[in-house]
């Protein structure tokens, strides 16, 4: 055995602690982590302390971070010499900041294979659960009034409705897919979607615009950024029919909730189904949860078992590319695989990893 190989350090995995019921156990149940320990070379833990914005002395021991919800912001990452990659575990990373784990050298990776079929499936709930008004069902025959109140609950029935998309990508292209069966039109605004693509899936491309007035359900299917912030504001929400249905379950503010409040308070819109907010948590108070034509779920819809090992490996398996010195997949800030630093970082790994297999 090589010297290099008796004294190398293992290649360290940090996983934030929000993963962790408060009483220690995984609330998740199995996320996938286990591909870690069948690593020779690999060691994980979760961080100590449960944060909201990860803080440089908690980041500062590990190579590798698996993160849900805390925030990864350039104080965070200041000196973070070590650290190769932060795996977002989910496809949202509007809660890191992008620019500084280029300028650090760090890969940040989102789980776009794990997350696919179970959000796509969470849509479809929405959908399904708003197009036979189950909610105001449910509550009406808890009450008793249900059996009198039928005829005023009566539901959308999907055979050539039009579902509209705002976002072809991963999980747009799933949803149709799964609704394909319910024989709706399919239509979806993307600006990078190529045409010849969206032919191939049965999907007609639209203006923005021309989707909200044609959609019977519009899906927000679009990540958060500088741009699609505020995406779908009053005057957007004014395009829609009364008979439309509004859902949300990409990020809370692409839609402008106050003006999304106020169409349905005053009945523009049919209804909507969210799954996020443009504060999380929403107030109790806040008057769209007093609207009974509104589904809401706390981020949290698309939660399953399947979400969760699926992300899980996801998450691992780019982690795991980067402790063999390797690019991993689906890296959100593609700078950073030429930059000095990342290039640097995986080279040092490599040789570390190889030493070991020599031993």
């Amino acid at each position: 055995m090589s010297a290099a190989a008796t004294v190398a350090a293992p290649f360290r995995v940090g996983v934030t602690r929000d993963f962790l019921k408060p009483d220690g156990t995984l609330g998740f149940g199995d996320i996938g982590l286990g591909v870690l320990d069948q690593t020779p070379g690999v060691a994980w833990e979760f961080l100590a302390e449960d944060v909201a914005e990860l803080r440089p002395d908690q980041i500062r021991p590990y190579d590798a971070l698996i993160v849900l919800l805390p925030q990864v912001t350039a104080a965070t990452l200041a000196g973070a010499d070590r650290l190769a990659v932060v795996a977002r575990y989910g496809v949202g990373y509007d809660s890191v900041d992008v620019a500084a784990c280029t300028a650090r050298g760090v890969a940040l990776t989102i789980t776009p294979d794990g997350v696919r079929r179970p959000m796509a499936t969470a849509i479809l709930t929405l959908l399904l659960a708003l197009a036979h008004r189950l909610g105001e069902k449910d509550r009406q025959t808890r009450t008793g009034e249900g059996w009198a109140r039928k005829l005023e609950t009566m539901g959308t029935g999907l055979t050539g409705r039009t579902l509209g998309s705002i976002g072809l990508g991963n999980i747009g292209r799933e949803l149709f897919a799964l609704a394909a069966p319910l024989e709706m039109r399919h239509v979806a605004h993307d600006p990078f979607a190529a045409p010849a693509q969206a032919a191939t899936l049965g999907v007609e491309l639209l203006e923005l615009d021309d989707l909200l007035r044609t959609a019977d359900f519009v899906v927000v299917n679009c990540p958060l950024t500088p741009e699609t912030r505020g995406l779908v504001d009053a005057e957007r929400l004014a395009l829609m029919k009364p008979s439309a249905y509004l859902i949300n379950a990409a990020r809370g503010p692409i839609v402008d909730q106050a003006a999304l409040t106020v169409a349905l308070q005053e009945g523009r819109l049919a209804g909507a189904g969210l799954d996020v907010f443009e504060r999380e948590p929403i107030d109790p108070a806040d008057p769209l949860l007093a609207l009974e034509n509104v589904i809401v779920s706390p981020h949290a819809l698309c939660w399953t078992d399947e979400w969760a090992v699926r992300t899980g490996r996801d998450a691992c398996a780019g982690i795991l590319a980067v402790a063999a010195g390797r690019a991993p997949d689906h890296v959100v800030n593609r700078a950073v695989l030429e930059h000095p630093r990342f290039r640097e970082k995986l080279g040092r790994l490599a040789g570390r990893i190889d030493a070991r297999e020599e031993g």
